[in-house]
């Protein structure tokens, strides 16, 4: 499912012009975006949580030559599902 799909299924379900669902999905993005930004947890009940981890940096190895290389650190987004959606999933 893509970005134009979910943008299709709002505007079918609530009847919202395209352009006005595109606005609200959007919309909702860019919140969920900012909060990820500033490091905060992401919460949606029923669905899943959405948590912006730090790694720190490690050695690695080239795997096509073997040497040594050093992976900076970095942020990664992790998601874990909620217990309603995997009892879901499931069934």
């Amino acid at each position: 499912m893509t970005k134009i799909d979910i943008i299709q299924n709002v505007s079918g379900k609530l009847g919202f012009s395209k352009k006005d669902s595109a606005k609200i999905v959007e919309s909702v993005f860019d919140i969920m975006k900012g909060c990820l930004e500033r490091g905060e947890k992401l919460k949606i009940s029923g669905f899943g949580n959405f948590i912006v981890k730090g790694k720190k940096s490690r050695r690695g190895r080239n795997p096509q030559t073997g040497d040594a290389i050093e992976i900076s650190a970095r942020k990664v987004l992790t998601f874990k599902s909620s217990q309603v959606l995997r009892r879901t999933l499931n069934e």
